[in-house]
Parts: C-alpha cells; structure tokens; sequence
C-alpha cells in the first residue's frame, strides 16, 4: 500500500512538470510575445558568452597605495615648536641671524669700535679729548692703533721713571755720589756712572723687556713683524695688584695713567733741554 502511494505520488509529479512545459511553450507559440522572446534569447547567449570569458585580475590596490606613500615621522613637541618659531620668524632676521658677526673677546672690557677715535680705547679726557695732535691713528688699522697704544703707555711709564729720576738723582745722596747733594746735573752722570753699576742696571731693563715681549708680541717667523697678539690689550702686562675688577674702573685708571704719562713725557723732555741750556739742576735753577 504505501509503494502503491509513492507510485501514484510521483506519476501526479510528472504530469504537472510536463503540462507546465507545455504551457510554457504555448505561451511563447503565441505571436504578441516574440519580441520577449527574441530579447530573452539574447540575454541567455549574452550570458553564457560571459560566463566563459576570461575575468581580468584586480590587484589589491591598498598595499601599493601604501608603497607610494611617503613614510611620515612623528613630530615631537619641541621639533614643532622649533619649526614654528623658525616660520614665523621674518626672512630679515634669518639672513641676519645667520649672517652675524662672530663674537669678539672684550679686554679688560674694551671691545674695538671702529665708529669712534683711536678704536674706543680710554685715554680721552677734556679738554682735549682723544690726545693724538699729529694725527699718527687717522685712518690707521686696528692692528696699528694697539702697536701705537703700546708704544705711547710704555714711553709715558719710562717717562715717569725718568721724571723721578731727575729730581731724585740730582737732589739726594746716590750710590756714586754718596752723600753729597750738589754733584754733577741729571744729563751728565750717566758717563760718570762705573759700568759695575750700569751692567746689573741695564740687564734688569733687558729681562723686562724679554718678559714684555714675550707676553704681548707675536713671534718673528710666526707672524708679521711687530705685531701684538690679538689677545693681549696694550700695555697689560698682568700686574693685578691695583688693576680695577670692572670694566668702568679699568678704563678710568688707565685715562688716569696716559695722562700722568703724556705729562710726564713732556716734563721729562723739558728737564731735559733746560739743564742743557743753562747746566743747572733742576731744583738748583728753582732756588733750591
């Protein structure tokens, strides 16, 4: 019974399969829908030609998108804010940034200016202010306003020794002379001197001057000659015992030095020529 069922079952399948097809057929048979069936009959053949063509290979296009991009680097805080200062920064005050002068060293607080007298180096007072009357720094270099500078510190030192020297020697008891004060004038004890006296005199002058240059002057064959090392300031020869601390009390001492100087100078000078016109010392022709 139940195989008699299954039979029956499958037979009613078939029959409603085959008047399905047949009703299918019937209705294209039919002449209003050609036109359907033509256009159904293309998209069948369309679609199996697809079916068997060939499907192009895409490559995956987000890792070269990551090739051809450029590796970024994480900015720290500091670099942005570097970068920042640097775009605001005006194109002027870079160029001048990076065009600035090296810093120049200043001694014993004088730094060279070339827009005033002499370089900017102490020495003017009033009345006269800078003290040159025959113009020897017009127009001269650096290099030769320090040459002049030590030249004229050093002749007003001697000068001021030698202003002493007058007054002292002719007036008071002398290791040649002994005690007696009326000896022979300033310009003529110098032949009158023994040389047991001169030698030990002249060789302490020597070695002082050896020490001098060797501490402010350039080498012969390492430089040009005469020339004063670039860090040695005129006239310093290292004695701190009254040198000021400050820049302001070095230049005013050191005014106060050329102008002792400069007088000195001109008193020595004048000594000089008075004791050779009239053969008197010096106290001796002021009533002394």
């Amino acid at each position: 019974h139940a195989l008699t069922t299954t039979a029956r079952a499958d037979q009613d399948r078939i029959a409603t399969t085959h008047s399905s097809h047949f009703s299918f057929i019937a209705t294209f048979d039919k002449p209003q829908n050609k036109p359907n069936m033509k256009l159904a009959i293309l998209s069948a053949a369309v679609a199996g030609a697809a079916a068997f063509a060939p499907s192009a290979t895409v490559a995956p296009t987000t890792s070269a998108l990551r090739m051809s991009e450029p590796a970024t680097e994480v900015e720290t805080p500091a670099a942005v804010e570097a970068t920042g200062e640097a775009a605001a920064m005006p194109m002027a005050d870079q160029t001048t940034e990076l065009n600035a002068a090296p810093v120049v060293q200043a001694l014993n607080g004088w730094v060279a200016d070339e827009s005033k007298p002499c370089f900017g180096l102490p020495g003017a007072s009033a009345p006269l202010g800078y003290f040159d009357p025959l113009g020897f720094c017009k127009g001269r270099n650096l290099e030769g306003v320090k040459r002049f500078r030590e030249a004229e510190v050093m002749h007003g030192r001697v000068a001021m020794m030698a202003t002493l020297g007058y007054l002292i020697g002719e007036s008071t008891p002398t290791i040649t002379y002994g005690m007696n004060v009326h000896h022979t004038i300033a310009n003529n004890q110098l032949p009158e001197v023994p040389g047991t006296v001169l030698f030990p005199f002249f060789l302490a002058i020597n070695i002082s001057e050896a020490l001098r240059a060797s501490k402010g002057w350039v080498e012969p064959g390492l430089g040009p000659l005469f020339t004063l090392r670039e860090n040695y300031y005129p006239g310093d020869l290292g004695l701190t015992l009254f040198k000021p601390k400050d820049a302001e009390g070095f230049a005013n001492m050191q005014t106060k030095e050329l102008n002792n100087g400069r007088l000195a100078m001109l008193a020595a000078a004048g000594m000089c020529v008075q004791e050779q016109i009239n053969g008197k010392g010096i106290l001796e022709n002021l009533g002394f």
